[in-house]
């Protein structure tokens, strides 16, 4: 069996997932150590054990494990991420939130609710000089992020808190956050690969999705610095609700759009 031969069988095993091609691609291409060019050209032999991690691979993609967590990896902002099951794994849409970020290029910058710190860490590689925090309530989560700091050759604080409970010391240039949004009734409706496999803490914002966003909002004043920066990922129907709440203690509160036009990011300075 040689690459190509591989592939056409683990694309077959994922013919009933979405964008299982792709995934197949990836898949043996993480299996042989491959290039996308060496993928494209290579018609090396496959081993018998090579064939057999593919296919178990393959397998528990079709359980609905995410390809992100079988890999152990996911890329953000044209940066590599580890990722597991303490961390939620980081979409496209939080890419707008950490290009606002960047271009405003604050000095210092707490990431609540950090995950696998893509978004802090992202922050920290691309604005220079930038002093990065990235919290979490997970002992896991934060681990992860500390291993995904010095991978992106990123230097970071990390602490660990619950941010619903306790105030983090500080005087920050610039807080982001991507809380848990959605609603606690809609959790069951979520797809299979977010409900049974990511984590419930980085989904659930309560009854109406809201708690973190109130309860950052109110301590945010705090620990901004004068004019300081608070920035929101929220769900595609919460804008006008969490810029109405950001707006007591907020000025030139503003929403940005996602590549699909929906509302993603909410931003504000402190007054």
């Amino acid at each position: 069996m040689v690459v190509r031969e591989l592939w056409n069988k683990i694309k077959t095993m994922l013919a009933g997932v979405e964008n299982g091609s792709f995934e197949a691609t990836e898949i043996v291409r993480e299996v042989l150590d491959l290039s996308h060019v060496d993928f494209i050209l290579s018609k090396r032999e496959v081993t018998p054990a090579e064939e057999k991690r593919a296919c178990e691979m393959a397998q528990k993609r079709l359980f609905g494990i995410p390809l992100q967590y079988i890999l152990g990896y996911t890329e953000f902002m044209s940066l590599k991420f580890f990722v597991d099951e303490y961390t939620l794994i980081p979409r496209q849409d939080t890419e707008i939130l950490a290009e606002e970020i960047i271009k405003l290029a604050p000095r210092s910058v707490l990431d609540i609710g950090t995950g696998s710190g893509a978004l802090g860490i992202s922050i920290g590689r691309y604005v220079k000089d930038a002093e990065v925090t990235c919290l979490d309530i997970s002992p896991g989560a934060l681990a992860l992020a500390e291993k995904n700091a010095v991978l992106n050759g990123v230097k970071a604080n990390f602490l660990l808190m619950d941010i619903m409970q306790e105030t983090p010391p500080g005087d920050f240039d610039c807080i982001v956050s991507n809380p848990p949004y959605i609603r606690s009734g809609d959790i069951g409706a979520l797809q299979k690969e977010v409900r049974c496999y990511e984590p419930l803490s980085a989904l659930d914002g309560g009854e109406d999705g809201l708690d973190f966003y109130r309860r950052i909002t109110d301590i945010a004043p705090k620990i901004l610095t004068n004019d300081g920066l608070l920035a929101f990922e929220v769900g595609f129907d919460q804008a006008e609700t969490v810029a109405a709440l950001m707006e007591t203690a907020f000025y030139d509160v503003r929403t940005i759009k996602d590549l699909s036009g929906l509302e993603r990011v909410v931003i504000g300075r402190k007054k």
